[in-house]
């Protein structure tokens, strides 16, 4: 291998990242002036797997108004109370606009464990209190449009992308919460928007940024089949975020300067080397 070639590698790498990164501003749904919540299962959730959500979603000019809601503090090793804090610093890294933005639960109906299932009827209930609108009106037959305090809401896909059971049962908590929400309303449109972190096989986990073309080709593969087929439920739209390298660097920083209680040798692993540190793509899921 010559001199030159050896010299084109890294700059034909950082081009070729810098160019998907942009291409993927235009390639999702418009979220700009939106309520959105990111709900995850644990402190570092965020910035592990979510980070280049929050930094495209956080950005001023789109004007969105997000939120996260965490259903423990991640209490495994007796470390809640520091977690807490570590989120809120994490996700001010992240651009959210302010830590009052950050609401982290400390129940015994959550508790931190990959060997703990935690019960979807009870995450939805959490959801049904902190986001249904008020009551229907009776006047009008109970049929009065489906209202809510937010217009989106992000979270694992059935998967959970590590298989964290934790991560899992917010899944299925959303799903009850919505089809509740949308119980006799026929003819009315879910208020929520439902968009779930696609959940990939371990030989696509760690490659960072490498893994995007393949993203971006299995999007629009997918979406040639939707457009070809009767079933709505192909017909599924893909946001896809990439992360610039100023914006995986801050997802980084999110662990290293936030989470320092979290910090493990295999951390650094994944900050490093984990295509969830650069790319996030989310299924719209329909209710």
């Amino acid at each position: 291998m010559d001199l030159i070639t050896i010299l084109a590698i890294p700059i034909i790498i950082t081009t070729t990242w810098l160019f998907t990164a942009n291409l993927s501003r235009s390639s999702h749904p418009n979220f700009t002036n939106q309520r959105i919540c990111l709900l995850i299962a644990h402190p570092d959730d965020e910035a592990m797997f979510f980070s280049p959500t929050l930094l495209a979603l956080t950005a001023p000019d789109l004007s969105n108004h997000v939120k996260i809601l965490c259903l423990s503090n991640g209490n495994a090793d007796g470390l809640g109370k520091v977690r807490e804090k570590e989120l809120v610093a994490s996700a001010e890294l992240l651009g959210l606009r302010s830590g009052k933005d950050v609401l982290v639960l400390d129940s015994s109906d959550f508790v931190d464990g990959m060997d703990t299932k935690w019960d979807p009827e009870k995450v939805a209930e959490i959801l049904k209190s902190a986001f249904s609108g008020p009551s229907q009106s009776k006047k009008t037959g109970g049929n009065d449009a489906p209202k809510a305090t937010i217009d989106v809401l992000m979270t694992f896909d059935r998967h959970g992308v590590s298989s964290h059971p934790n991560h899992i049962s917010l899944y299925y908590g959303t799903k009850i919460w919505l089809n509740g929400l949308m119980k006799g309303k026929r003819g009315w449109r879910c208020p929520v928007e439902l968009h779930t972190l696609a959940s990939v096989s371990i030989s696509r986990k760690y490659v960072s940024f490498l893994d995007a073309p393949m993203t971006m080709l299995l999007g629009f593969l997918s979406g040639i089949k939707a457009s070809r087929s009767q079933n709505k439920d192909e017909g599924r739209r893909q946001a896809l975020f990439v992360s610039d390298i100023w914006q995986w660097r801050q997802g980084q920083r999110a662990m290293t300067k936030a989470h320092k209680s979290q910090m493990r040798w295999f951390r650094w692993g994944w900050i490093t080397f984990g295509r969830y540190m650069v790319v996030n793509d989310l299924k719209r899921e329909l209710i």
